[in-house]
């Protein structure tokens, strides 16, 4: 059964408090986030994220780990990571 997008995106916005994190689906099921971390600035986002790719809570867990070490990461290496692959 799948998840729903509303019900992704409650996931993934709780899953990363006490960061901010605004999530968005778009009609051809791919997901765009943004996480800004309030003390410091230090923001992070991603496009284009498959919603099919998210269909375990183990792929959920994995990206809200991926953001947070992201977030937290120093800009320059963050930089290095969402370069175009």
């Amino acid at each position: 059964m799948a998840i729903s997008a509303l019900e992704l995106r409650h996931i993934i916005e709780s899953g990363l408090l006490p960061l901010r994190c605004t999530c968005s689906v778009s009609g051809n099921g791919e997901l765009s986030i943004e996480v800004v971390d309030p003390e410091t600035g230090s923001n992070v986002a991603m496009d284009g994220i498959p919603t099919s790719r998210l269909g375990t809570s183990r792929a959920i867990s994995d990206l809200i780990a991926e953001l947070r070490a992201q977030v937290r990461a120093p800009v320059t290496r963050r930089n290095q990571r969402q370069a175009p692959r």
